[in-house]
């Protein structure tokens, strides 16, 4: 685990032993919660239809970037994307190294009809429970920052509070893990997370190694149209895109410019 994920897992651990102290019915708010969209349901009907299924970020800053976006309006962004063909909204709400927070994903998700992944670094049952909660309808765990019994037990009790999971590998170890899950929604980030390079090559060299039937999200690296049809054309057809939409003017037309012909 190289030394970013490292600090960012150890504030998680304070955040999350607060939160407890703070809130001793959070499991009581997410099982009174809003029902959950369907975020897989959302993803899986696009693709049906021969479209690209966009789960478009909502994302303010980044530790390797600093501020992104400035004018950070997510109810906007959220309308934004709906407007212009996404399938999903991501929203981060990790506050100390992205600036993000649980409020914007409950304003993102209340300006249109869109199903939203919480994206953060869940760790605990507590950040499940509190994503439920705040109205996410999947979570995102990371096969680098959690052995499997507790990938297994997190994502167990997110399909038992209706959420769906979408589960976030690197490397070709971290694959043979996540396998073993039950989700079908599998993220691979192109990003590397000890020199943060990014290599859209990182999905296409997984790829052969993936039984049919998972729904396979390249995240990280689709900057231009030419990356889009790249991944359709070796039958990648899920799409996690954030910096690109962010750095522009309107992301939702940059969404639609983007995918102008699979959405």
């Amino acid at each position: 685990m190289n030394d970013i994920l490292k600090k960012i897992l150890s504030v998680k651990a304070e955040e999350i032993e607060s939160g407890k102290r703070s809130r001793p019915e959070i499991r009581k708010e997410a099982e009174e919660a809003s029902p959950c969209r369907g975020f897989q349901d959302a993803m899986t009907r696009k693709i049906a239809q021969g479209k690209s299924a966009v789960i478009a970020e909502i994302k303010r800053a980044s530790p390797s970037r600093g501020i992104i976006r400035e004018k950070f309006h997510p109810a906007e962004i959220a309308s934004s994307y709906a407007a212009n063909g996404a399938a999903c909204l991501s929203v981060l709400t990790d506050r100390q190294f992205f600036q993000g927070s649980p409020e914007y994903l409950a304003e993102a998700r209340g300006a249109c009809s869109l199903p939203v992944i919480r994206k953060d670094f869940i760790v605990d049952p507590f950040q499940v429970y509190e994503a439920r909660a705040m109205g996410a309808d999947c979570i995102l765990l990371i096969v680098a920052a959690l052995e499997k019994a507790k990938l297994l037990e997190l994502e167990a009790l997110a399909m038992e509070l209706r959420m769906d999971v979408l589960v976030e590998v690197h490397d070709r170890m971290e694959l043979e893990v996540a396998l073993g899950m039950n989700t079908s929604l599998l993220g691979i980030n192109n990003r590397n997370l000890r020199t943060f390079e990014v290599s859209l090559e990182n999905t296409l060299a997984l790829l052969g190694h993936i039984p049919t039937g998972r729904i396979v999200v390249t995240e990280s690296g689709i900057l231009d149209r030419e990356d889009v049809a790249l991944m359709r054309q070796n039958g990648v057809n899920a799409f996690l895109v954030g910096e690109a939409f962010m750095r522009a003017e309107d992301p939702g037309a940059e969404l639609a410019r983007l995918f102008s012909s699979s959405i």
